[in-house]
């Protein structure tokens, strides 16, 4: 293992494939043995941000949250893997600042407006079409994409696979990806 305890920031639209991505990165490296534990928007929100809706003051103060604990993770040995549409590039640079530059790995899930609204797993895009969901990004609310992240994925074209690989190659540790053969 070559790169100390980070964070991998995965942002995108929902149902972009953040989720999916961070379990299979959280299994490859605990298979490796390496500390590693998931902060999800959606978990999160019910448990760390229970407290906050989704106007862009709560928006920012959920990810000022995300952002603190990863680094309480790192600094303890662990590796997070922050899984949140995270819309607002402001708030991306202060998670950076915060979780420190060195540490911090922002990875976009370039995944297409028209391909996640055609998945809608929890029929949340139907439902801001219709009015019905305030604030929704994508749809009534902006989403700011990353200027240089460190990886960009479309996870409509490039298999899961594929993507775990180029995490941990990235991360200099696709030693972890072949010890899991």
């Amino acid at each position: 293992m070559k790169h100390p305890p980070a964070t991998l920031w995965l942002t995108g639209l929902s149902a972009a494939g953040k989720t999916t991505l961070a379990q299979a990165l959280a299994d490859a490296l605990a298979t490796a043995g390496v500390a590693c534990q998931i902060l999800d928007g959606d978990v999160v929100r019910q448990q760390l941000s229970r407290d906050l809706g989704f106007t862009r003051e709560d928006r920012s103060e959920n990810i000022r949250r995300v952002a603190y604990r990863c680094r309480q993770l790192n600094d303890a040995g662990t590796w997070a893997i922050a899984a949140l549409i995270s819309p607002y590039r402001d708030d991306r640079e202060q998670a950076r600042q915060t979780v420190g530059k060195s540490r911090f790995f922002e990875v976009y899930m370039a995944t297409s407006l028209a391909v996640c609204e055609a998945r809608d797993p929890k029929g949340l895009y139907r439902r801001a079409r219709a009015g019905e969901v305030a604030n929704f990004t994508g749809i009534s609310d902006p989403y700011e994409a990353p200027l240089n992240p460190h990886l960009l994925f479309d996870t409509s074209l490039q298999p899961l696979s594929d993507c775990v690989a180029a995490t941990l190659r990235m991360l200099e540790l696709s030693e972890v990806l072949q010890g899991s053969d």
